[in-house]
């Protein structure tokens, strides 16, 4: 229970987020992202990498018996993984897909494992589309609405096309997250009582053209 107690700091207390005080990020995410295409040049899902910050990874590591200290196996680690990604579902991975301009859903995870480097955790997984589709632009959002996670994709490489066809372009747009007006809308938001998509401020925002 305490384990799952831990993984559940992820997804299940964002909740908190509903004060004004809590209106900043509480996990640091750094991620990278492949989409993922069939022969025929349709998109099957999408493959995440997300590495959580350092404070994170130790308390949700808390309890986890290895084999040798200070080294986590894959296999010692499924158990954390399994409930990682069940923890997500609720919040639907905090991926967001849109194939001309039509809202598409993802099914369960698929080849989800954790691996543990200099002090960090990974979450590996794959996101499948219920329905693989072929498309002229695609819009692919990840973000936190409740911004209790913070996502911040990789400053190399962050975004591949994996099997697309040759006259895919592919776009990347970071958060602004900077500016004092998203603070300011942000901070007025919650004072309203709406934080129900306070975080689509800082998506993080993939577009793909497909002529």
């Amino acid at each position: 229970m305490l384990r799952l107690m831990a993984l559940l700091l992820l997804a299940g207390t964002l909740a908190l987020g509903a004060k004004p005080a809590q209106a900043h990020p509480h996990v640091w995410i750094t991620a990278t992202s492949e989409l993922v295409y069939a022969p025929d040049g349709s998109i099957t899902g999408v493959r995440h990498a997300w590495t959580f910050d350092d404070m994170f990874s130790t308390y949700a590591l808390q309890g986890i018996e290895t084999k040798t200290k200070g080294v986590y196996s894959r296999e010692e680690l499924a158990p954390l993984a399994q409930t990682n990604v069940e923890s997500l579902k609720e919040f639907g991975f905090f991926t967001f897909a849109k194939a001309d301009g039509k809202k598409e859903k993802f099914q369960e995870p698929v080849d989800y494992f954790l691996e543990y480097k200099d002090a960090e955790l990974t979450l590996h997984f794959t996101l499948p589309l219920k329905t693989p589709v072929k498309f002229r632009e695609l819009a692919l959002e990840v973000f936190d609405p409740a911004f209790f996670i913070d996502f911040k994709f990789a400053d190399k490489n962050p975004i591949k096309l994996v099997g697309a066809p040759a006259a895919c372009q592919m776009k990347f747009q970071r958060p602004n997250d900077g500016t004092a007006t998203a603070q300011r809308l942000g901070e007025q938001n919650f004072l309203d009582g709406d934080n129900s998509n306070y975080g689509a401020m800082f998506a993080n925002k993939i577009t793909v053209d497909c002529p």
